[in-house]
């Protein structure tokens, strides 16, 4: 936590101002949480953003001899505070800002960013409605139809099969639940939800509605203390034995969730700890080990955001011309901690490799499939 504690002397003058040692600087606006329910993703996101701008620059926080000077604000998960800091860095002459793991936050403030013409790429917040939202927002993550898709390719042929999407009857469980439908829900595949109450607690009429279903697979989006006991259900319901229960893997606190029924579960996965050697895998680890930090789920965001700031430095320099860095950005392929990746340059998503994973035992998850970045690419969409 003293990372997140700790922040980098802020200014109010504009890009390109010289720093106590005369050189020239960029700043770059982090804005995610660091409280609120999403603080252990702001954390992880915070922390692969140093390792990779450590990597990136060789150790000298600076490219082309511009220093990059790092900015961190605490949105708190909150929309309005969100947009509020974006405004005032953006006020400091701030030409980019970084992050935010909560997609309410992330896609109020992309507007505010193409309206100012700030460069923005997001953080971990995976709403597919940053895509294309603006032609100065970009991704360091992954988005929800790579999600999706990442099922579909674990389903395999689907011609004939039915799915059910067990979620909470919320914005989130709905949300996925469409998601599911229209990526799956083509090619003679069935899709059916099950929505539960977000304040139920007996959860066995929900597994049972789902065994009677007799899917072939069941999309499990859950969030909320009652995740244990839905996992526990549904193992008792024997729903595990009687189909493919695919979700996705959280962070490393979310392991003990599953309880007994960890090694029946079938995880889509954005990243797992340990699952790439790239250098930039390696890069990351050795500077976590130094720190004495673990890597996590949404750390090779962090990473992807710091990889891609340099270039953007490197291309718009000490002015900050933010039509330079877009337009480097644009199309870009880099090497990341999970692989490959392509800032796709039609609508700015970020292509990337995901993961099939699978507990073993009582130790953490390991990698069962990885899918290359073609597999799960989402349906291209035309920026604005």
């Amino acid at each position: 936590m003293a990372l997140l504690a700790t922040a980098f002397t802020a200014g109010c003058s504009s890009p390109g101002s010289s720093t106590a040692s005369g050189a020239e600087e960029v700043k770059v606006a982090l804005i995610t949480s660091t409280s609120g329910p999403l603080a252990s993703y702001g954390e992880q996101y915070l922390r692969g953003f140093e390792a990779g701008l450590d990597h990136a620059t060789d150790g000298t926080g600076a490219v082309d001899g511009v220093e990059i000077t790092v900015l961190k604000d605490d949105d708190g998960g909150d929309p309005a505070k969100g947009v509020s800091l974006a405004k005032k860095r953006i006020g400091q002459g701030v030409p980019i800002i970084a992050g935010s793991a909560v997609s309410g936050v992330a896609t109020q403030i992309a507007p505010v960013a193409a309206q100012n013409k700030t460069l923005y790429i997001s953080g971990p917040a995976a709403t597919d409605a940053l895509t294309g939202v603006n032609r100065y927002t970009f991704r360091s993550g992954r988005q929800t139809y790579q999600d999706v898709l990442t099922a579909k390719n674990i389903l395999g042929g689907s011609k004939g099969k039915k799915v059910v999407v067990l979620a909470q009857d919320n914005a989130f469980g709905q949300a996925n639940a469409a998601a599911v439908k229209s990526v799956l829900g083509t090619g003679g595949t069935t899709v059916g939800e099950v929505l539960a109450p977000p304040a139920a607690t007996d959860l066995t009429p929900v597994a049972s509605k789902v065994k009677a279903a007799r899917p072939d697979m069941v999309f499990v989006a859950w969030a909320g203390d009652t995740a244990q006991s839905m996992w526990s259900t549904l193992d008792q319901q024997g729903v595990l034995d009687a189909a493919t229960v695919v979700t996705g893997l959280d962070s490393r606190a979310s392991y003990p969730v599953f309880g007994k029924a960890r090694e029946k579960v079938t995880l889509l996965a954005h990243y797992v700890p340990g699952a790439a050697d790239t250098p930039e895998a390696e890069a990351m680890r050795t500077y976590f080990k130094a720190k004495k930090w673990e890597e996590d789920l949404f750390t090779p965001d962090g990473f992807n955001a710091a990889q891609m700031v340099v270039e953007a430095v490197r291309a718009g320099g000490a002015k900050g011309d933010t039509d330079a860095m877009v337009k480097a950005l644009e199309g870009l392929s880099f090497s990341g901690v999970k692989g490959p990746n392509t800032v796709r340059a039609a609508d700015h998503a970020l292509l990337q490799p995901t993961f099939q994973a699978q507990f073993t035992g009582e130790g953490a998850p390991r990698v069962a499939r990885t899918f290359p970045a073609d597999q799960v690419a989402p349906a291209e969409t035309r920026i604005g």
